[in-house]
């Protein structure tokens, strides 16, 4: 791989390793400190929010601004706001400082997410789209399954606010990692005269885009059948693990270690090997729903194990599929503040599913609500192949470029 490229992924590995320890160290101080669940899950909710709501308006800011620049301020701000954070500790005291950090870092971070797509169509030449979706979705797979590992060995030795300035210092590197790859690349970003309206006009827009563009609707309707099924799973894996098979902690952690290897695998097989996107899109789709229908039915932990590894190893690949999709129909110079709104579309299947966990589960049964979101899943894939079958998928995108 080109070094340039190199420093690209890098920099995106350790901003979500930062990102990541910040996401798991706040409910679990705040827990610590208060003992209390309902104020951790409150301080998570403080903190996930503003990362989906901030989606359309940072994707505006990067049709606007330069995505370059708007990605710099992204990392060195979080790197900022981090020392403050602890600074205001050490003269005020409180956990309040930590809970406000990790909102503000959320925005900052959505920010970062949307300049990055914004740029990466144009900055890998020697690439297909889908092997720089390949690549860059194993630098942050990376990052997201070691920045708990990595939490989890730092708080052993430290504070919590020494892990944050080492956090503010991983954002640091980020940022110098970026450096490198802006000084060894000769990339020329194209820039878009903007309107200076950055609220209501982009979403118009947006939506605008949504209403007209099968494609958009038809990747819009499947994300969110997807999302149903990684919402349930990942707000049930820890009750069906460890309640109903009574697997124990150490297995639970081996099953979520070994998803996040398929997950690795698979993104290295896209990376290598030559798919067409519609073999993308309904592998994907078909393994997911699959895979929720075995973890519905399971009678034991094997099965159940199946049935997670495929749900949580092919998202991964209909992520690919999807945002190679959109990155072909979606205009350049709308492509961040359409590429927010669709972000936050998407994301709001999860937190339904994880609603319905918390009010059917219960009355219902956990492999019962998995069985019925698993169906209205494949409903939503059928109703989507049957509105939309006849719209054209673009051309057939293959990753056997030369590094």
């Amino acid at each position: 791989m080109r070094k340039d490229y190199l420093a690209f992924f890098v920099s995106m590995f350790l901003s979500r390793l930062a990102d990541q320890i910040l996401l798991f160290i706040v409910p679990l101080i705040v827990f610590q400190t208060t003992n209390s669940v309902s104020w951790a899950g409150l301080a998570f909710f403080v903190e996930s929010l503003p990362r989906y709501l901030s989606f359309p308006i940072c994707g505006a800011l990067c049709d606007k601004f330069p995505p370059i620049r708007i990605l710099h301020i992204s990392q060195v701000y979080r790197a900022v706001a981090c020392g403050v954070a602890v600074v205001l500790y050490g003269v005020f005291g409180g956990i309040y400082w930590i809970v406000a950090l990790s909102a503000l870092c959320g925005v900052l971070t959505t920010q970062g997410i949307m300049a990055r797509e914004v740029v990466m169509p144009y900055i890998f030449k020697h690439y297909t789209y889908t092997k720089t979706l390949a690549y860059s979705q194993i630098a942050d797979q990376t990052g997201l399954v070691l920045g708990p590992l990595i939490a989890a060995l730092m708080l052993e030795v430290w504070a919590w606010h020494w892990v944050v300035l080492a956090i503010a210092g991983l954002f640091l590197l980020a940022d110098l990692a970026m450096v490198y790859w802006q000084r060894t690349s000769s990339v020329t970003l194209e820039t878009f005269e903007q309107h200076h309206d950055v609220w209501l006009k982009p979403l118009r827009i947006a939506f605008g885009h949504i209403r007209r563009l099968a494609e958009l609707k038809k990747i819009i309707g499947l994300a969110v059948g997807v999302n149903l099924i990684i919402g349930v799973t990942l707000a049930t894996s820890a009750a069906m693990v460890i309640g109903q098979y009574s697997a124990g902690k150490d297995y639970y952690a081996g099953l979520q270690a070994a998803g996040a290897m398929t997950t690795i695998l698979i993104l290295f097989f896209l990376a290598r090997v030559s798919l067409p996107l519609k073999v993308l899109g309904a592998l994907s789709y078909t393994l997911i729903a699959a895979g929720a229908f075995i973890t519905a039915f399971s009678p034991s932990t094997w099965g159940y194990a199946v049935g997670f590894l495929l749900i949580v190893g092919f998202d991964k690949m209909f992520n690919v599929y999807f945002r190679t999709l959109r990155q072909q129909v979606i205009p350049p110079q709308d492509f961040g503040k359409t590429v927010g709104v669709i972000t936050l579309l998407n994301n709001l299947s999860q937190p339904l599913a994880g609603l319905l966990v918390a009010v059917l589960a219960a009355p219902v049964g956990t492999q019962q609500l998995i069985l019925l979101l698993a169906f209205a899943t494949s409903v939503i894939g059928i109703g989507v192949v049957v509105l939309h079958g006849k719209a054209s998928t673009g051309p057939e995108i293959y990753g056997t470029d030369a590094d």
